[in-house]
């Protein structure tokens, strides 16, 4: 999948990738996509929970030898 800005953050506990990710989603325009990789295991229910609440669209989410990288559209302003 095609993404506009990817982050690290893998062996980071929560609420860190959380941060990470909202910082990066801040960076970005209506519509990009964020590639986010994090090795947290609660980091699939938070990035679910976290895009319900603020109105963006998690797009796919994978799961690579205790990997979890997520894709992430920025909704629209």
């Amino acid at each position: 999948m095609s993404f506009d800005k990817e982050v690290d953050a893998r062996n980071l506990n929560c609420p860190l990738p959380i941060l990470r990710c909202k910082k990066a989603l801040n960076e970005l325009a209506a519509e990009q996509v964020l590639k986010i990789m994090a090795t947290d295991p609660g980091s699939k229910k938070d990035f679910d929970a976290f895009c319900r609440q603020t109105g963006h669209s998690l797009l796919e989410m994978q799961e690579t030898e205790g990997v979890f990288t997520f894709w992430i559209r920025k909704r629209s302003q």
